[in-house]
């Protein structure tokens, strides 16, 4: 149990077993999850190590399959996600995996290939099946067709019949791409100023005539120009445009000869390329079936590799020597799979493990499952505690899901929340086959937001808020029939005259002098002061509670101090300071709230605080208490005592040990000056350390009480989006009562749920967990001495 609060104690154990068992033990310690293994060649760079080949042919092998798996994504083949094979990788597995992933690449390549080239050659012949048939639309619009076409040609600019017989016309045909058209036509206008006729029509191919994977748009055009020099700059202009032209008969019954012959050869190239789709198709459901147990032998083998260029091989080639650090409880589990990846491998000798004693730091190791990987997850990616340091994750689980809840207090919105994460939790195995990262996520936090959920609701409960309205369980505590009675100050006449009315607690009967039993007292929501009140409320309720999270840090750090036997240097004097000041200041809260005073007369706790740290009495209406000055000035000179305590004591106590260690070197070595020049530059590393740490505790203290008033900001910004949403949104269908006010309520309410979802839940959940994990990650929440989250 102990473990489960603090990075568990590890040891550095020795191991040795024979080189034809290396896979299987190691095999066997990877599945087991508790050792890391040191390396025992520093200095050998990786391009020297051992097993560099082998590692190298691993890396190969996860090319060829993520090349696999993306034709597999791409032809839209399900990839089996559950494999059963838990079969060991051997040394002889890397020689046959390979020589067949380089032959399955290869046939793969060259199916592709070859399709390609299938399509291009289909492609080309269905362009020239639509420009045959443009150009035979287009001669059958002229009175007669022949090797004359026509004695008139049309010009863009003037119009024009040739007196001197009919004119020879010739033709250049192509295609073009589609957005490269109108470039192409008005370019031909300024070189040939019109004369030319320019027909074009858009390819519109059947859906089983597109090939191609990412169709482009391209147009068929035939240009009629006069003689074979301009012809032949139109060619270079199409090839500067990358326009594709083919050759197109000048009388009808070729043309139809070509296009009979470029249908019967579309039509065997479709066949082709179906029976290629389906030879590759194939190949592909095959390489998919295998594809995660492939992967998953080719990571273990790989990992295997890397793991064995940490160890040492002795001279005979025959026995690995490895070092690991482990945790002292798991010894024996350590030696038990050991022991079972011998028998695998038919070893005729045990393993060996030698625990030995090092004066190295042991790495820092926190045992996890599958509730506190996410916190821990968490508290990892803000920094790792040293060794046998306090693990505040355990304490995480409670203060951050309740400190969201404090942003995010609504039972309503809260159930939805943790509806969605039972939700997460029942199915967790079938959205991490989906393979999203966003879903992954959000598996991974699904007792995170579990959690969230439920304080939530708690919290909600509390400020008695559930989609922006009330419940009056237990009854109001505050009643209105007593204003009314004969001695009271209502009249009907009030009721007329009056907009706002308030309720008078001294008079008799109006508030029962019993606090409603559980949360916010309903009769609240109705009230015209109700944001005032919940803003004081919810203030000071978020100084108090930033001030004992950030005590509650300081506390746990008690431990790691014990351990570095700096309880007095720093403990102390840190815990002095904090209660001094802000300690008071809770005092101060709690104090007026118990106290029973007139609203006019009370101070405010903000001036009275600001008016402590300045020694400032003169003015009227400060006084909260009999003795309340003597008592500020004691606490601010404390607190103003313990900075010299801070700053001063731990880098004194360390200069007089460097000191007495000086005088020692000196009796026994010489070089006198070398010494006193590093002990010199030593002592001024150890001052401007502690000097960083004391003023960033000091200041921090101040600037992070500010800044859990993001409790207070974020819960009054919640509590006012959801009371807009339901003004606004669901009480003005709620007040239909016409014949269609049912469909308009229908409406109504899925907008309704849809803002909800969208604005509250998605995004101020979002907020209010960023601001959440910004409270656990403070500067002044954190030192070396504690992993995360907390004052140290």
């Amino acid at each position: 149990m102990d473990s489960f609060f603090r990075s568990e104690e590890m040891c550095l154990v020795q191991l040795f077993f024979q080189t034809e068992s290396a896979h299987n033990c190691i095999n066997e310690l990877g599945h087991l999850g508790l050792v890391q293994f040191k390396d025992l060649n520093p200095g050998t760079v990786a391009f020297q190590r051992r097993f560099v080949k082998e590692v190298k042919k691993c890396e190969e092998m996860e090319r060829i399959l993520r090349f696999l798996e993306n034709e597999v994504v791409k032809s839209n083949i399900p990839i089996p996600a559950d494999f059963t094979s838990e079969t060991i990788p051997v040394p002889r597995d890397v020689l046959d995996l390979e020589s067949r992933f380089d032959k399955l690449e290869q046939e793969l390549k060259e199916i592709n290939s070859n399709r390609d080239t299938l399509r291009q050659n289909f492609t080309q012949l269905m362009e020239i099946n639509h420009l045959l048939q443009m150009t035979d639309d287009f001669f059958e619009e002229l009175p007669s067709e022949d090797s004359v076409y026509s004695s008139k040609v049309t010009c863009r600019r003037t119009s024009y019949t040739s007196t001197n017989g009919p004119l020879k016309l010739g033709f250049v045909a192509g295609v073009i791409k589609h957005e490269r058209f109108p470039a192409f036509e008005k370019i031909l206008w300024r070189l040939f100023h019109g004369n030319f006729v320019l027909r074009h029509a858009e390819i519109k191919p059947h859906e089983e005539e597109n090939m191609a994977e990412d169709p482009v748009k391209k147009d068929v055009f035939v240009v009629f120009v006069q003689g074979d020099q301009i012809r032949g700059k139109i060619r270079k202009l199409c090839d500067g445009f990358h326009a594709s032209m083919y050759p197109c008969p000048n009388n009808a019954y070729a043309r139809k000869e070509m296009r009979t012959n470029a249908n019967t050869r579309i039509e065997d190239l479709r066949l082709v390329l179906k029976r290629t789709e389906e030879f590759r198709e194939t190949t592909l459901t095959a390489a998919a079936a295998n594809l995660q147990e492939w992967t998953s032998k080719v990571k273990k083998m790989k990992a295997i590799y890397y793991t064995l260029n940490l160890c040492n091989i002795d001279i005979t080639q025959k026995l690995i020597v490895a070092e690991i650090w482990c945790p002292v409880s798991d010894l024996n589990s350590v030696h038990t799979a050991l022991i079972h990846g011998s028998e695998q491998s038919g070893s005729s000798l045990s393993p060996v493990v030698n625990r030995i004693q090092t004066q190295q730091t042991p790495p820092t190791f926190n045992r996890v499952n599958s509730f506190t990987t996410g916190f821990q997850s968490i508290i990892d990616a803000y920094g790792v505690g040293n060794y046998q340091e306090i693990n505040p994750a355990p304490y995480t689980m409670v203060t951050f899901p309740f400190l969201f809840a404090v942003m995010f207090g609504d039972c309503g919105h809260g159930l939805v929340m943790t509806l969605l994460a039972l939700w997460l939790i029942l199915h967790q195995e079938h959205f991490r086959k989906l393979k999203n990262e966003l879903i992954d996520m959000l598996v991974d936090g699904r007792y995170i937001i579990f959690l969230m959920g439920l304080f939530s609701i708690y919290t909600g409960l509390i400020y008695n808020d559930c989609f922006s309205k009330s419940f009056n369980v237990f009854g109001s505590s505050w009643s209105v029939r007593p204003m009314f009675h004969p001695h009271g100050p209502w009249t009907n006449d009030t009721l007329h005259d009056s907009g706002h009315l308030h309720l008078d607690p001294l008079v008799s009967g109006v508030y029962s002098g019993n606090p409603y039993p559980f949360g916010v007292d309903p009769i609240w929501n109705i009230a015209s002061n109700k944001l005032s009140f919940l803003n004081s409320y919810k203030m000071k309720m978020s100084v108090i509670m930033g001030v004992a999270h950030m005590l509650f840090g300081v506390t746990l750090s008690l431990v790691n101090y014990i351990n570095l036997k700096d309880v007095a240097l720093q403990f102390i004097p840190e815990v002095i300071f904090m209660l001094s000041l802000f300690g008071y200041l809770i005092f101060l809260i709690l104090y007026k709230w118990c106290v029973v005073m007139k609203s006019e007369s009370a101070p405010s706790i903000l001036l009275l605080f600001i008016n402590m740290m300045l020694f400032d009495y003169s003015s009227e209406g400060t006084v909260l208490y009999r003795t309340q000055k003597p008592v500020q000035i004691f606490l601010v000179v404390v607190a103003v005592l313990m900075v010299p305590w801070l700053l001063f004591a731990k880098p004194l106590l360390l200069y007089r040990k460097h000191k007495q260690l000086k005088l020692f070197c000196l009796s026994l070595f010489f070089g006198v000056k070398k010494a006193f020049f590093s002990l010199q530059v030593s002592m001024a590393d150890i001052f401007v350390y502690q000097g960083i740490h004391t003023i960033e505790y000091c200041l921090g203290c101040i600037s992070n009480t500010a800044s859990y008033l993001r409790l207070w900001a974020l819960s009054l910004a919640h509590a006012e989006l959801s009371e807009v949403l339901w003004k606004m949104v669901l009480q003005v269908a709620l007040r239909v009562t016409s014949g269609m006010g049912s469909v308009l309520l229908a409406v109504t309410f899925a907008a309704f749920a849809v803002l909800t979802v969208t604005i509250l839940l998605v995004m101020e959940g979002l907020s209010a967990f960023l601001h959440a994990l910004r409270l656990h990650c403070t500067p002044s929440t954190y030192t070396p001495d504690v992993a995360f989250g907390f004052c140290s």
